[in-house]
């Protein structure tokens, strides 16, 4: 797999689509809704939450945001 830090600052958008694989996300900073096959998930720093493969999901932030975002490449 692999691992990526994202920053974003607040309204910043990481708009809907699909990966192939499962993937993690872990909030380091701020807070964000996480859309997950249209439910949304208010996560803020501390939490995380996997997002299954092929399942359409998208990151619309509320404040000034990071997260760490492992891609798990079975």
């Amino acid at each position: 797999g692999n691992v990526s830090l994202f920053a974003f600052d607040k309204g910043q958008k990481l708009s809907e689509h699909t990966a192939p694989f499962d993937a993690m996300i872990q909030v380091t900073e701020g807070e964000a809704e996480i859309v997950i096959g249209g439910i949304i998930n208010h996560l803020v720093a501390g939490q995380t939450i996997i997002m299954p493969a092929n399942v359409p999901h998208a990151v619309n932030t509320t404040s000034r945001f990071k997260m760490v975002l492992t891609m798990i490449k079975a």
